[in-house]
């Protein structure tokens, strides 16, 4: 962070002087304690926020994935008349500790075609699936993992 402070200040004057890149490292080092004193900013943060980068691309690129196979599993539950639609409602327990860890679970399912999130209280979760096949393993599926990896740190 505190590099981005020093690395706006250049960009702000528009030059690299010296006196500038002193000046900034000087401000740079004034705005980042302020941020670490009052909005509760700490190196340990973030090199736990970086540690996790390589994981949420990780966890993103499997989101993809999941998102294409449930699209062909949609297509075929819609285009194949044999088999009857049986849409259910799952409810089902997560054991996400932060707020953004059970949002992202609940954007990753309603982003998944199939499933919607209907309601989430605390750490409950009911889920809509246009088919029983696309409710199976809701409460330990990848995303769950995923995610539980990367409150860990």
């Amino acid at each position: 962070m505190y590099l981005l402070y020093f690395i706006l200040w250049v960009i702000f004057n528009g030059k690299i002087t010296l006196e500038i890149c002193l000046f900034g490292l000087v401000i740079a080092a004034v705005v980042f304690a302020f941020t670490c004193k009052f909005m509760d900013y700490s190196i340990q943060k973030e090199k736990r926020v970086i540690r996790n980068c390589f994981k949420f691309l990780h966890y993103c690129g499997v989101l993809i994935k999941e998102i294409v196979k449930a699209n062909f599993t949609a297509i075929h539950l819609i285009l194949t008349e044999k088999e009857e639609v049986e849409p259910v409602l799952v409810s089902f327990q997560s054991d996400m500790k932060t707020p953004v860890g059970r949002a992202l679970l609940a954007n990753a399912i309603t982003l998944t075609p199939g499933t919607i999130t209907v309601t989430m209280e605390g750490s409950e979760y009911v889920v809509h699936c246009l088919d029983e096949s696309l409710a199976e393993g809701m409460d330990d599926s990848v995303f769950v993992k995923l995610l539980s990896d990367m409150e860990k740190d």
